[in-house]
């Protein structure tokens, strides 16, 4: 069991709560001020369905580069994958990625049925192809004869499914309706999220061009990969900053609501402390930093709406 809970790495997982908090308590805050009424069971499922999806990916994961000789030469102690160590077969690997996009996929009939049915079949229809698509998404980053992940594809993908669709589309399932201003945090979430991808294959770099993955900083090199870093990372604030100013929260008696700008301190240290880096294998303790303030980013806005302004 042991095996199988450090095959989850748990320490992803705040990174894939954050866009449903976001979407969710955006929602919240919206239908309190139009006198609409959230469902805090929609919020569970939701939940739910996203921590099957990030486990379900992490399984894909370590199966498709085990067996596919990537993980081999894996930079860190706390990298060691289960299928390339020998700890689990790739046959139980498989098996347990099977189980959990079974076990995705009904847990995403049981979440749209309750957001939905019966007054949205269209938007239940809809919905049902992007869980489709997010539990293809999770399974063909390393999996198959080519995967996405080796071609240099995973930050789309990820700012595509953490991102866009995590917090657009948790806020739709409570509000049953799209604002363009909402593209602001799922950005701001999704550039995040691929702020931990690139931290990942920065640190792999060197192995992951012994084993032909071809992420996006083996592509770009090092010292550009840096640079990117630090963009995703500099932006996600003030997309917020921007998306609270849009909303006319720029009010004295509402400062509360910007609570979420203490974290400006916090990214700034880490963007120099990643900075000073210069040995891949270093970055390594950085990639949960950077998905806890991910975590506390969506934590303080939706606290921000909800509960000081």
């Amino acid at each position: 069991m042991t095996d199988w809970i450090k095959a989850a790495r748990l320490r992803t997982l705040p990174l894939s709560l954050s866009g449903i908090i976001m979407g969710s308590f955006i929602a919240k805050w919206r239908l309190r001020e139009e006198g609409g009424f959230w469902d805090w069971k929609i919020f569970a499922l939701a939940l739910l369905v996203t921590l099957l999806y990030q486990i379900l990916s992490n399984y894909a994961n370590d199966y498709g580069d085990g067996v596919k000789g990537t993980d081999a030469k894996r930079a860190g102690e706390a990298e060691a994958r289960a299928v390339a160590s020998g700890k689990i077969t790739a046959k139980q690997m498989k098996n347990a990625v099977i189980l959990f996009s079974v076990l995705s996929f009904v847990a995403t009939i049981a979440l749209l049925y309750l957001a939905f049915i019966p007054e949205f079949m269209n938007e239940f229809y809809i919905f049902i192809g992007l869980g489709v698509a997010s539990i293809l998404a999770a399974i063909g980053y390393t999996v198959g004869k080519k995967p996405y992940g080796y071609m240099g594809l995973g930050d789309v993908f990820v700012f595509i499914f953490f991102g866009l669709v995590s917090v657009c589309g948790s806020y739709f399932l409570f509000t049953k309706t799209f604002s363009w201003d909402i593209l602001l945090p799922g950005i701001a979430i999704g550039m995040m999220s691929m702020a931990v991808l690139n931290l990942n294959n920065m640190r792999d770099i060197e192995s992951d061009r012994l084993s032909g993955k071809n992420s996006l900083a083996l592509r770009i090199g090092f010292r550009n990969a840096m640079i990117y870093e630090m963009i995703l990372l500099q932006l996600p604030l003030i997309l917020i900053l921007i998306f609270l100013g849009v909303n006319n929260f720029i009010q004295l008696q509402k400062y509360y609501v910007f609570i979420v700008m203490i974290l400006f301190l916090p990214l700034m240290k880490l963007r120099r402390q990643i900075m000073a880096v210069k040995e891949p294998r270093q970055l390594d303790p950085f990639l949960k930093q950077v998905g806890i303030l991910t975590l506390m980013m969506a934590v303080l806005t939706a606290a921000g709406l909800n509960y000081f302004s």
